[in-house]
């Protein structure tokens, strides 16, 4: 079990720290908020078509569609839109940053909602990883001089808003709702508020017709949705959504690993122990309770 909770993590966090770099080729010509309707119309469209084929219901209680249909408004709709938004007046180190208190927040709106006990070594570690981000991330916070404080709120609100997602989502999940059918219906809803918000823009439903823009768009569809997010959603129901949710601290370490190899990347001795930081801090959520004692007795004895 343990072995498989690990590889469901580790899948989301090299899955989502590789689309970073996707995501890239989806800003030069067409609409950030068109481009997330592509993509969670073609990840929803994939879901759907799976659970048909292989049989999975997605006939769902009329009261559980609300529940569905929040889901995807917060995890799949309004957290993206307001994310983007945000970046237009905050480094993205700092709204990795930001993002990463995903963590904390969802420890504490799951006691509130799901009556979750908080666990002193994941709130311990959540808090570890946070500091380690901020030093990884430190020259890009500090160089990006005055931060627009409304830009800075509507990142938290986005935060919030993906941290909501995840609760309804571990909610949805102990209502008996799959993940798979779970996400195709909540995608869908996610999709339709895309549509909504792109018609009330104005936004232009252009497409670019280039290798690297589809390409993109189709792993982003595939890998970082329909994948990552099966693998993290399966994990908020197995190991709760304050524990999951640190795949989020890992990911961007991921993204600037790869960075080391493709774009040269140079590492600070900062960024290193801020590295260390996120992995301790990693060691702590995900580890079970009697193996940490095991290991603290043997340095003990070792001492």
């Amino acid at each position: 079990m343990f072995l498989n909770t690990l590889a469901l993590y580790g899948l989301t966090v090299l899955i989502w720290g590789s689309s970073w770099f996707a995501i890239r080729y989806q800003l030069d010509f067409v609409p950030p908020e068109v481009s997330l309707f592509y993509r969670f119309l073609l990840a929803s469209i994939i879901l759907i078509v799976w659970c048909l084929g292989r049989g999975i219901s997605l006939k769902i209680k009329t009261r559980q569609h609300f529940f569905l249909a929040a889901q995807g408004f917060c995890m799949f709709g309004l957290n993206y839109i307001l994310f983007y938004h945000a970046a237009f007046d905050i480094a993205s180190g700092l709204l990795a940053v930001v993002f990463s208190m995903i963590t904390g927040m969802n420890i504490i709106n799951g006691a509130v909602f799901l009556k979750r006990p908080i666990r002193t070594k994941t709130a311990v570690g959540a808090a570890i990883g946070l500091c380690g981000m901020g030093l990884v991330f430190w020259p890009e916070i500090t160089s990006s001089g005055k931060v627009a404080v409304g830009a800075l709120i509507v990142s938290v609100a986005a935060t919030y808003s993906a941290s909501l997602g995840n609760i309804l989502s571990a909610r949805n999940q102990a209502s008996g709702i799959s993940v798979t059918a779970g996400n195709a219906i909540g995608m869908t809803y996610g999709t339709i508020f895309l549509f909504v918000y792109c018609m009330y823009s104005g936004s232009p439903f252009v497409l670019e017709p280039s290798l690297k823009y589809l390409g993109s768009l189709m792993y982003l569809a595939f890998f970082a949705s329909v994948i990552a997010f099966g693998c993290y959603l399966t994990l908020i129901g197995r190991i709760g959504p304050g524990n999951a949710a640190y795949a989020t601290v890992l990911a961007p370490i991921i993204a600037l690993a790869l960075s080391t190899g493709f774009e040269g990347y140079q590492w600070q001795v900062r960024a290193i122990i801020g590295v260390g930081f996120v992995l301790i801090g990693n060691i702590l959520v995900l580890a079970p309770k009697h193996a940490l004692i095991k290991a603290g007795l043997r340095l003990k004895l070792k001492i």
